[in-house]
């Protein structure tokens, strides 16, 4: 790997190395561009990665966050990656593309908030990620007659048996969901020879073989065979400008000394909570006053149901089972709506959601751990409406790199409260059609977004369209705090294909 020194001016610093970081790193080394890439985390080998629950979650965030709200929201495991990869070491590759109509939610409904890029651009991206990284999914797709997947769908496991047989006595479509898991073998330029997998259930952990893409295996080895520095365990602490108010570098900790790295422009991909705790920290890019407002997550209530015959839904890809007939749903009473897919779970994983989404504990919580064999579920993933009063604030209390830590509050309004209703009904027909003997709700939500969203008008997001601050014009945000809604798509793979998109509109500029 090419490196750097610290009083070398490289052409663009990136703070994150995730959904966010990685595509547009790579995308600006492949131009020729001298940029280096921050990670907090460590660079894992592959043989790091484990099915064992209890050593796994060293891929997490795992620094405290504080949260607050009707509904405070779980960090951790649930939805922040720490390493050389980012997010995408633990992240479920669950690949969706976002619907057309979220996009112009307001636009549609008088409610939520319009994405300033138009869906059509975006599709060209999304179909370069999904060869970029290999996402599999069936050809035809039931939601969008013109979409083709390079990879037949993997396996399904016995949840998603389960699922498809609810929904086709109910006479709703469902079909194998798009996943950033490859079901053949392939060689991946730059890291060499991925497989195709079978028992995928522990990928939340990481995963060894290749299965599932992540950017450490497909776009940060691309990056660094064009000339990028990637360096780990590096925090970057705060962000030096001149008496313009251009950035002019950052500085970071690495193995406990404070050091500086000159760059000519700063990307950050930290992700929605990282990003704005750095912004909010510095002072900076806060002109509207919206910086760790409009923070966004994703309706993520579980719905379970124990079967007769054993499951064993620890074996499997997860979520090998998609519907999106409730995009938009007939009888809705919200604006907007979600996607429905089939779950599996590790067992500790499950006895957590029990704990923390179903109150339970004691007697009550084994004898339902007594069922996990038997124990199949389905879960939603829905449009969170964005508000002002959703927001992460820097509290007194300073973290292990003399930070102060984040506190997010987080209460889902009239709009998320109705999808989520309705999604537990429909979810619990499908496991009750299937033949589950009884269902049990578990109620959650999933990921981090908005907190730094864009906006064609300066006042009302924090950087423009292409992800340029609107107060610092060589100071970009590249990860899902960007985004102006939710979607009722997982991130992801949108995040990524952002990347892209910002990259080529620095390239252009």
């Amino acid at each position: 790997m090419k490196t750097y020194q610290d009083d070398d001016e490289v052409d663009v610093v990136v703070v994150g190395t995730g959904a966010g970081g990685g595509p547009l790193l790579a995308r600006l080394a492949a131009r020729g561009l001298r940029v280096v890439a921050f990670e907090a985390g460590p660079n894992f080998d592959s043989t790091d990665f484990t099915q064992d629950e209890l050593t796994a979650p060293r891929i997490n965030w795992l620094s405290e966050r504080i949260s607050g709200g009707d509904t405070p929201t779980a960090f951790g495991p649930n939805n922040s990656g720490m390493g050389v990869g980012g997010g995408t070491l633990h992240w479920g590759a669950f690949t969706p593309r976002p619907d057309p109509r979220d996009l112009t939610l307001r636009t549609e409904t008088g409610v939520g908030a319009d994405w300033p890029i138009a869906h059509a651009e975006l599709v060209r991206y999304l179909v370069e990620v999904e060869r970029d990284i290999g996402v599999s999914g069936p050809t035809p797709y039931p939601w969008d007659a013109e979409r083709t997947y390079l990879y037949e769908p993997v396996a399904r496991n016995a949840p998603a048996d389960l699922m498809a047989l609810g929904c086709e006595r109910l006479g709703v479509r469902a079909t194998d969901a798009p996943a950033a898991m490859i079901s053949r073998d392939r060689e991946q330029p730059h890291h060499g020879l991925r497989r195709a997998g079978f028992n995928l259930g522990s990928i939340h952990q990481g995963d060894r073989f290749g299965t599932k893409a992540s950017t450490a295996i497909t776009y940060l080895p691309a990056a660094v065979a064009d000339g990028a520095e990637i360096r780990p365990n590096s925090m970057v602490t705060g962000i030096e400008r001149d008496g313009s108010g251009r950035v002019t570098g950052v500085t970071y900790l690495a193995d406990g000394v404070e050091r500086r790295q000159r760059c000519a422009a700063l990307v950050l991909a930290g992700g929605g909570v990282e990003t704005p705790r750095l912004l909010l920290h510095t002072g900076l890019a806060n002109s509207s006053g919206l910086v760790g407002r409009n923070f966004l997550a994703h309706g993520a209530a579980q719905v379970w149901g124990r079967f007769d015959e054993q499951i064993r839904g620890y074996r499997g890809y997860p979520s090998a089972l998609i519907t999106e007939d409730f995009v938009r749903p007939q009888d809705a009473d919200f604006a907007g709506g979600y996607l429905v897919q089939s779950l599996g779970v590790m067992p500790i994983n499950f006895a957590t959601n029990l704990v923390r989404g179903a109150g339970l504990w004691g007697k009550e919580l084994m004898a339902a751990l007594d069922d996990y064999r038997f124990s199949a579920g389905v879960g939603m993933n829905g449009e969170f409406l964005p508000s002002e009063d959703n927001l992460l604030e820097l509290t007194d209390e300073l973290d292990e790199w003399g930070l102060p830590r984040a506190e997010i509050s987080l209460s889902p309004g009239e709009n998320e409260k109705a999808i989520e209703r309705h999604a537990i009904t429909r979810m619990t027909e499908m496991l009750e059609a299937a033949g589950a003997r009884s269902t049990r709700v578990v109620l959650r939500s999933a990921h981090t977004l908005g907190t730094c969203r864009m906006s064609i008008d300066p006042s009302d997001g924090v950087v423009d369209p292409d992800g340029r601050s609107h107060d610092i014009d060589n100071l970009w945000i590249c990860d899902n705090s960007t985004f102006p809604s939710s979607l009722s798509a997982n991130p992801g793979l949108t995040q990524m294909a952002l990347a892209l998109r910002t990259a080529d509109r620095m390239l252009a500029g």
